[in-house]
């Protein structure tokens, strides 16, 4: 393991964020994440960055909307909004010891604290576009993760650095996401370009525009684990409806059998089997909330089942996803606002996808020659 947690921060570093010499690095992270801190701090030192830490403690968010006022559920910690509107690298980095401790906070509270930290997404998304912002967004592996996940500890642990590809089986983590990179963009370059996608299957039946617009290669430099192909939709193009086959995960709390049909590219109707009052009052919370900012298919296939961690599940090879709310920039997307909701749907079976009227997807695997 500890050389996993080695390659791991390596790849961070010196692939994904290619931290130099003078750069103002932030690790955003809790107390759990400790030995990957350790590393990441060392590495950054050795590159001649300038490391700085912010770590929440591990029941931090329970105490704060347990006892926080209104004033300051509206507030936007100051030393986190100097890092995202100044630093040149960020690493954030999820290590969360109770994954359910939000379950029973209320969700207004959770949209009101939703808004205050809009402003952070925010300059992650457009530094980024601007190549102003190195930032990578990752988890370290914890007890709470893995009994989300129905694994054991060290099952789970494995698990992860697989899907990272920073395991013994991967010789050189560094050449295998240069290698996915390369494959992504063979598919983006066949799929580019066009205008109506139609996703087609036993839980979905809906169409999007694409036209005008850019597909990113997320192959290791923003998420780790990655693999996908995502763009932003033309705001007011969707049209149909999706029953999300996975979990839908925001502020530590579980969505489950999300149903949404658009119209002129709205959310018009949206239900829930758990949690439909949180789904509700997210999509309530700007008028964005309720359009896409992003539409992606996963390619990693060595994530082979639903975690109930997004960052993992969205990239399932197999799958595509949808996110209600901000776009990013560099994909052509203006859809703005507090909320960027990943939700998943398998697409392996009976499930196909077409572009402008020619098939490029059938039952989990892209089906053209390039």
């Amino acid at each position: 393991m500890d050389r996993n947690l080695n390659n791991f921060a390596r790849i961070l570093v010196d692939y994904s964020t290619k931290v130099q010499e003078g750069d103002q690095v932030g690790i955003v992270t809790s107390t759990a994440a400790e030995p990957l801190v350790r590393e990441l701090y060392a590495l950054t030192l050795e590159r001649g960055g300038h490391p700085h830490v912010l770590l929440d403690f591990s029941d931090q968010d329970e105490i704060f909307f347990a006892h926080a006022n209104d004033d300051q559920l509206d507030y936007t910690p100051r030393l986190h909004k100097l890092a995202f509107e100044q630093f040149d690298v960020l690493f954030k980095i999820r290590a969360q010891t109770n994954t359910r401790a939000l379950t029973n906070v209320d969700p207004a509270r959770q949209a009101r604290r939703q808004k205050a930290l809009a402003p952070l997404l925010q300059a992650q998304i457009q530094r980024g576009a601007e190549n102003q912002l190195r930032w990578m967004s990752t988890i370290f592996p914890t007890p709470a993760y893995a009994m989300e996940a129905e694994m054991g500890f060290e099952e789970f642990q494995d698990f992860v650095y697989r899907a990272c590809h920073v395991d013994e089986g991967t010789g050189d983590p560094v050449a295998y996401w240069q290698s996915v990179k390369v494959e992504q963009q063979r598919i983006i370059d066949r799929i580019q370009g066009h205008n109506m996608v139609q996703l087609r299957g036993p839980n979905v039946d809906m169409s999007l525009s694409i036209s005008g617009r850019v597909f990113k290669n997320a192959s290791g430099e923003n998420n780790m684990p990655d693999g996908e192909i995502y763009t932003g939709p033309v705001e007011d193009s969707a049209e149909g409806w999706v029953r999300f086959t996975y979990p839908a995960v925001t502020q530590g709390r579980v969505v489950e059998g999300v149903e949404l049909k658009f119209q002129d590219g709205k959310v018009v109707d949206a239900k829930a089997e758990k949690n439909q009052d949180l789904l509700l009052q997210m999509l309530d919370t700007d008028p964005g909330a309720r359009y896409l900012g992003e539409f992606a298919i996963g390619t990693n296939y060595q994530i082979d089942r639903a975690i109930k961690n997004t960052l993992f599940d969205e990239k399932i090879g197999g799958s595509f996803h949808l996110a209600v709310g901000a776009s990013y920039p560099e994909t052509g997307g203006r859809n703005t606002s507090a909320v960027h909701w990943d939700m998943i749907c398998d697409i392996q079976q009976d499930s196909e996808i077409l572009v402008d009227g020619d098939m490029v997807y059938r039952d989990g695997q892209f089906v053209f020659d390039y």
